[in-house]
C-alpha cells in the first residue's frame, strides 16, 4: 500500500512560501482546483476528489490525528464517472462534508508540497514525503523536518487532522 509522511500547517506567509518553493523546486507550481467530498467511513477517511481536469479520484486513507510528521497509508481509485460514484457512496455512507480548495503543487525531491487556499478556512501548507519502497518512516520524517526548517514552518502552526475536521469544528462552533 502506498504511504507518505505528511504535515499540514496554517500559514500567514503564502507569498513568501511561493518564493521559497519556486527556488527549492526549480520550477513553477501546478495549479489545481479541487473539490473533496468526504463520506462517513468506519475505517479511516474516504473522499471523492473531483479535479478541474482529468479523472476524479476516490481516496481512502488512514492517518493518526497528531501534530508533526506522521505516516499516511492510502489507496487511490480513478473514475471518469464521479457523479455516479458520489451518488452511490452518499446513499451507502452519507456525506460528511465538502472541502473546496485552490492548490499550488510543487515537487521538491520526493516531496509533494501543497500551498492551499481552502474555502471558509484560509491558507495552509502541506508536505507529503512520498515513501519509496523499503524507505523507513524515520527517513521520511527527517526529510519532512528538514523541509519544515527550510520553509520556517513552526511547530505551533501544525494541525492534527484534515481540512474536513476543521470545517466540522467551525460548523459546530456556530451551532
Amino acid at each position: 500500500m502506498p504511504a507518505n509522511i505528511e504535515i499540514k500547517a496554517r500559514t500567514e506567509n503564502f507569498a513568501g512560501l511561493q518564493e521559497k518553493l519556486s527556488a527549492l523546486s526549480g520550477s513553477h507550481p501546478e495549479m489545481l482546483l479541487q473539490e473533496d467530498t468526504f463520506f462517513h467511513s468506519p475505517n479511516g477517511r474516504l473522499k471523492l476528489r473531483v479535479l478541474q481536469s482529468g479523472p476524479a479520484q476516490l481516496i481512502q486513507y488512514d492517518r493518526p490525528d497528531q501534530q508533526g510528521p506522521k505516516r499516511s497509508n492510502y489507496q487511490v481509485f480513478e473514475t471518469n464517472e464521479p457523479e455516479s460514484l458520489k451518488s452511490t457512496l452518499s446513499r451507502a455512507f452519507g456525506i460528511r462534508g465538502v472541502v473546496r480548495k485552490e492548490r499550488l503543487l510543487y515537487l521538491v525531491g520526493q516531496t509533494r508540497v501543497h500551498l492551499d487556499r481552502v474555502e471558509q478556512l484560509g491558507n495552509f501548507v502541506e508536505l507529503e514525503v512520498v515513501l519509496r519502497p523499503g524507505q523507513s518512516d524515520t527517513e521520511g520524517q527527517e526529510i519532512a523536518q528538514d523541509l519544515m526548517a527550510k520553509l520556517n514552518i513552526r511547530a505551533e502552526d501544525l494541525l492534527k487532522g484534515a481540512y474536513i475536521d476543521l470545517l466540522s469544528q467551525k460548523h459546530n462552533q456556530r451551532t
